[in-house]
């Protein structure tokens, strides 16, 4: 496997060469690297890709990863269904589910 094929954030489709790149152009603050990458920022907020991407920074800062400031989440912090929204919409409109 090459750094290009390895996928670090499924939901936003970044490599690990991706990361790599953003390293060497200096980018290696994790808040940063949401901002450029869009990491983290997918439907799953980050529970598959932030411990994988906490780990190449450390590995490319030399720090250990307790030492790396993580973004903090944001909601939802939750994956919300469109049925979900649907319900809560028809439920502000005053509707129900006989009309």
């Amino acid at each position: 496997m090459t750094d290009e094929t390895i996928i670090i954030c499924r939901c936003e489709d970044i490599t690990l060469a991706d990361l790599h790149s953003a390293f060497e152009e200096g980018i290696t603050d994790f808040e940063e690297l949401k901002r450029v990458l869009r990491c983290t920022m997918g439907p799953c907020q980050g529970r598959t890709c932030r411990e994988l991407i906490l780990r190449e920074i450390s590995k490319f800062r030399n720090v250990e990863p307790d030492d790396i400031e993580v973004p903090v989440y944001r909601p939802p912090t939750t994956p919300v269904t469109l049925a979900e929204l649907a319900e809560a919409y028809k439920q502000d409109q005053g509707g129900d589910d006989n009309e």
